[in-house]
């Protein structure tokens, strides 16, 4: 399994020193986000769609209703643009030009095969449920027959990607630094409330421990 994912097509070219490449830095950034920017071409029409992910050693897995148009087009191997974004803070500088944000994010490229096999179906589609909320798996149905028929999935492998990150204060143009302006980051994380149970949920289930300990 090579270790850097960089090659032409991914190499960060705006501001190089953000670009990363280890499969390692990589692979954090994809497993921690929830959600994912899917890119690809139909018929000439540019489409985006944001779908759930989730990662197993080198490949990212995508699900949904047999019937999404945007799954068979990928698994006839249409090539495919995969982007997740992690927002980490605001950085408030002195002059309006400046002012940016903290991010780490993910650009993946390549092609999508369908997952037929039943036995990896189901170890994928557990660890989907366990992307977004680890422990709910050992808890929650199995799908059956007539759900496993009706839903696809597809695996992208991992063999080209790069990371793009942004950390630390503003970065102003000398002379500003005088200014009698704040500048700073807010630093910004995803947190979870408190769980709202299903008004059909029985009586006297307790919450539990991994859905009260939550965090991203």
């Amino acid at each position: 399994m090579k270790k850097s994912l960089q090659t032409g097509r991914t190499t960060v070219r705006r501001l190089p020193k953000r670009g990363a490449y280890e499969r390692d830095t990589i692979n954090r950034i994809l497993d921690e986000a929830l959600i994912c920017h899917v890119g690809f071409i139909i018929e000439e029409q540019p489409m985006v769609i944001p779908t759930i992910h989730t990662r197993i050693g080198d490949a990212l897995y995508f699900h949904g209703s047999a019937a999404s148009r945007m799954l068979r087009w990928l698994r006839e191997g249409v090539p495919v643009c995969v982007t997740v974004t992690l927002l980490d803070g605001l950085v408030l500088a002195r002059s309006a030009f400046h002012h940016s944000m903290n991010y780490r994010s993910v650009v993946v490229l390549g092609t999508a095969r369908e997952v037929v096999d039943r036995k990896e179906k189901l170890r994928v589609l557990e660890a989907i449920v366990e992307h977004v909320m680890r422990g709910r798996a050992r808890d929650a149905r199995r799908p059956h027959e007539n759900e496993l028929k009706s839903t696809m999935l597809v695996r992208l492998p991992l063999d080209e990607a790069s990371a793009k990150i942004r950390t630390g204060p503003p970065l102003d143009d000398e002379e500003d630094y005088s200014m009698p302006i704040w500048a700073g980051v807010l630093p910004l994380a995803l947190t979870a409330s408190e769980p709202i149970a299903d008004p059909r949920s029985n009586l006297g289930i307790e919450v539990p421990e991994y859905i009260r300990a939550y965090r991203r």
